[in-house]
């Protein structure tokens, strides 16, 4: 109980809490990409189900589906750096909190924490990018082959 009984006065408190504000919103934003993720791998799946119920000749098919597998794969990356950078993010707050409340210095740990859910989403961001620029050069072939005909 010895967390209980410790004096915490109100001013390093709330530094505490204005400290977190910045891991906080990147949390927030971490939390807007991995939503704008799963919208797009669901939509992938959509094409997959599409493609897939197309019969086993048509011309492109399996191209296609290989285009939507890259892009499911960089998708799924994508995905679960941004959720490690989550958890980064998360360790960043309580290591700032607990720190103040045991009276411990953390920094050296924040700044590999809170580093690292930087590093993290940007992986994931450039994950994104490479499967926008999949679904951007498949959407230009489905053109090109209609232009043909």
């Amino acid at each position: 109980m010895q967390i209980l009984t410790t004096n915490v006065n109100l001013e390093a408190a709330a530094h505490v809490v204005q400290l977190s504000l910045a891991p906080v919103f990147l949390l927030s934003g971490t939390a807007a990409l991995l939503s704008v993720f799963a919208g797009r791998l669901s939509r992938v799946g959509d094409q997959v189900d599409a493609v897939a119920a197309e019969p086993v000749d048509t011309e492109g098919r399996d191209d296609r589906l290989e285009m939507l597998r890259w892009r499911s794969h960089a998708l799924d990356l994508a995905v679960v750096l941004a959720a490690i950078g989550g958890v980064a993010t998360c360790a960043t707050v309580l290591l700032l909190f607990l720190g103040e409340v045991l009276g411990r210095n953390a920094a050296s740990i924040l700044f590999f924490t809170f580093g690292g859910a930087i590093v993290l989403i940007m992986g994931s961001l450039a994950a994104f990018v490479t499967e926008m620029l999949l679904a951007a050069h498949g959407l230009r072939r489905v053109v090109d082959r209609s232009v043909a005909e």
